[in-house]
Protein backbone atom coordinates (compact mmCIF):
# COMPACT_ATOMS: atom_id res chain seq x y z
CA UNK A 1 0.00 0.00 0.00
CA UNK A 2 1.43 3.26 -0.56
CA UNK A 3 1.10 5.98 1.81
CA UNK A 4 0.32 9.55 1.42
CA UNK A 5 2.88 11.85 1.60
CA UNK A 6 1.54 13.51 5.15
CA UNK A 7 1.71 9.46 6.61
CA UNK A 8 4.19 7.41 7.69
CA UNK A 9 4.58 3.96 9.57
CA UNK A 10 7.51 4.25 12.38
CA UNK A 11 8.31 2.36 15.68
CA UNK A 12 4.91 0.50 15.15
CA UNK A 13 2.75 4.01 15.10
CA UNK A 14 1.36 6.27 12.37
CA UNK A 15 3.05 9.31 12.27
CA UNK A 16 1.01 12.72 10.67
CA UNK A 17 2.66 16.22 9.28
CA UNK A 18 -0.11 18.59 9.84
CA UNK A 19 0.26 22.48 8.62
CA UNK A 20 -2.38 23.84 10.93
CA UNK A 21 -4.81 27.05 10.24
CA UNK A 22 -6.36 28.27 13.01
CA UNK A 23 -9.16 30.74 13.62
CA UNK A 24 -11.02 28.91 10.53
CA UNK A 25 -14.87 29.04 9.87
CA UNK A 26 -14.66 25.41 10.02
CA UNK A 27 -12.78 22.07 11.31
CA UNK A 28 -12.15 21.06 7.73
CA UNK A 29 -9.32 18.77 5.52
CA UNK A 30 -8.20 21.54 3.41
CA UNK A 31 -5.99 18.74 0.92
CA UNK A 32 -2.11 18.59 1.22
CA UNK A 33 0.65 21.10 1.10
CA UNK A 34 3.81 19.45 -0.26
CA UNK A 35 4.35 16.30 2.63
CA UNK A 36 1.64 18.03 5.26
CA UNK A 37 -1.95 17.58 5.66
CA UNK A 38 -3.48 21.11 5.71
CA UNK A 39 -6.28 21.10 8.69
CA UNK A 40 -8.59 24.19 9.35
CA UNK A 41 -9.21 24.80 12.93
CA UNK A 42 -11.72 26.83 14.29
CA UNK A 43 -9.71 27.35 17.63
CA UNK A 44 -7.08 30.55 18.27
CA UNK A 45 -3.49 30.19 18.55
CA UNK A 46 -3.28 31.15 21.84
CA UNK A 47 -2.65 28.92 25.35
CA UNK A 48 -2.54 25.83 22.76
CA UNK A 49 -6.16 25.79 22.55
CA UNK A 50 -5.78 25.38 18.70
CA UNK A 51 -3.64 22.61 19.32
CA UNK A 52 -5.97 21.02 21.95
CA UNK A 53 -8.96 21.47 19.32
CA UNK A 54 -6.79 19.75 16.39
CA UNK A 55 -6.22 16.75 18.51
CA UNK A 56 -9.67 16.61 19.32
CA UNK A 57 -10.74 16.86 15.72
CA UNK A 58 -7.96 14.85 14.28
CA UNK A 59 -9.24 11.88 17.05
CA UNK A 60 -12.50 12.16 16.02
CA UNK A 61 -12.01 12.26 13.06
CA UNK A 62 -10.14 9.21 12.45
CA UNK A 63 -12.22 7.45 15.29
CA UNK A 64 -9.56 6.95 18.21
CA UNK A 65 -9.71 7.71 21.96
CA UNK A 66 -7.73 11.23 22.22
CA UNK A 67 -4.85 9.35 24.59
CA UNK A 68 -3.69 7.60 21.77
CA UNK A 69 -2.80 10.64 19.31
CA UNK A 70 0.09 12.73 20.67
CA UNK A 71 1.60 16.05 19.22
CA UNK A 72 5.15 15.27 19.24
CA UNK A 73 6.79 18.58 17.32
CA UNK A 74 5.32 21.73 16.57
CA UNK A 75 3.74 23.16 19.54
CA UNK A 76 4.01 26.68 18.73
CA UNK A 77 4.78 26.25 14.96
CA UNK A 78 2.02 25.62 12.10
CA UNK A 79 4.04 23.04 11.05
CA UNK A 80 3.25 19.50 13.65
CA UNK A 81 4.04 16.49 13.45
CA UNK A 82 1.51 13.82 15.50
CA UNK A 83 2.02 10.13 16.66
CA UNK A 84 -1.15 7.80 16.26
CA UNK A 85 -1.37 4.83 18.17
CA UNK A 86 -3.40 1.33 18.09
CA UNK A 87 -4.93 2.98 14.09
CA UNK A 88 -4.92 0.55 11.26
CA UNK A 89 -2.83 2.76 8.42
CA UNK A 90 -5.66 1.78 6.01
CA UNK A 91 -8.36 3.40 8.24
CA UNK A 92 -6.33 6.39 8.95
CA UNK A 93 -6.09 6.78 5.41
CA UNK A 94 -9.93 6.67 4.22
CA UNK A 95 -10.58 8.87 7.41
CA UNK A 96 -8.28 11.36 6.25
CA UNK A 97 -9.27 11.80 3.01
CA UNK A 98 -9.92 15.26 2.10
CA UNK A 99 -13.86 16.32 2.29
Amino acid sequence: MTLPPHLSERDGALWLQVKAQPRARRNEIAGTVGSELKVKITAPPVDSAANEALVDWLAERIGCPRRQITLIRGATSPHKVFRIDGVATATAIIRLAAD
